[in-house]
């Protein structure tokens, strides 16, 4: 990270060129590109989500009974072990494939809760102002 920060610091304020720093730093020109795009090393990004040939056509009937158990008093039946059970299924998959689509989908449908804080010197404010006549 620090090594990302001195790249772009050094060709953003115009204290070395590019070909310097691709000469000093020993990198290709486009490592060089991604360090002057991005604040920080972005990591590595699938293009496209990977096929689910076995667990895809399940994905609907997984989030129905997700939402049959949030009516239900708490049990210990999952959607992982209807869906394994039930032999009008046919799920033939593993497991696992179920445990990772099931916390998937809990995940995108998790409440946030986002605390309202504020660093010293900086806040919000909101205030109505109540005019009075004085007589």
């Amino acid at each position: 990270m620090d090594w990302w920060t001195k790249i772009r610091l050094e060709v953003l304020r115009g204290e070395k060129s590019k070909r310097e720093i691709l000469r000093s730093e020993r990198i290709h020109w486009e490592t060089l590109k991604k360090v002057l795009k991005y604040f920080e090393p972005p990591g590595y990004r699938l293009k496209e989500a990977r096929p689910k040939p076995k667990i895809g056509p399940y994905l609907e009937r997984i989030a129905q009974i997700i939402e049959e158990d949030k009516t239900l008093p708490k049990n210990n039946a999952t959607a992982q072990e209807d869906l394994r059970t039930d032999p009008e299924m046919g799920y033939g998959g593993k497991y696992t494939q179920v445990k990772t689509a099931v916390r998937e989908l809990m995940r995108v449908k998790q409440e946030v809760f986002m605390p309202l804080i504020h660093r010293v010197g900086e806040s919000q404010v909101d205030f109505v102002m109540h005019w009075r006549r004085l007589p």
